[in-house]
């Protein structure tokens, strides 16, 4: 196990930092057309939010995968985001940058020393 938990968790940091900058920033049109679209389909907010979160998920799962040249790594990654994610905005926990960021972190850590201490 060593120290690749750590890794994994700065990785999966560093991919939810570059998923709010190209896509909240670069893409910003496009994500919203694409929010719209998407909201049109599902037909409710909420859902248009669970499937962007989703997305999110894929995209963590390939940088992840590619990084680690890991499918399971990849896919463990995106699968404890998505639950983070979901957890806290269910919770209705009210958190600023830092705070969002220690819990993703310290969940996501945690997690990876427990599933590569096996």
């Amino acid at each position: 196990m060593e120290i690749l938990w750590f890794y994994i968790a700065v990785i999966l940091a560093v991919s939810d930092e570059a998923h709010s900058q190209i896509f909240w920033k670069v893409f910003f049109d496009f994500y919203v057309l694409l929010a719209g679209m998407i909201q049109r389909i599902m037909g409710s907010n909420i859902r248009m939010w669970v499937v962007h979160e989703v997305l999110e998920a894929v995209f963590h799962f390939i940088l992840l995968s590619l990084v680690f040249l890991s499918l399971e790594i990849g896919f463990l990654a995106a699968v404890i985001h998505l639950v983070v994610d979901l957890y806290h905005e269910v919770a209705g926990l009210k958190m600023n940058y830092l705070q969002h960021r220690a819990l993703h972190f310290t969940v996501e850590s945690l997690f990876f020393i427990m599933i590569l201490g096996i």
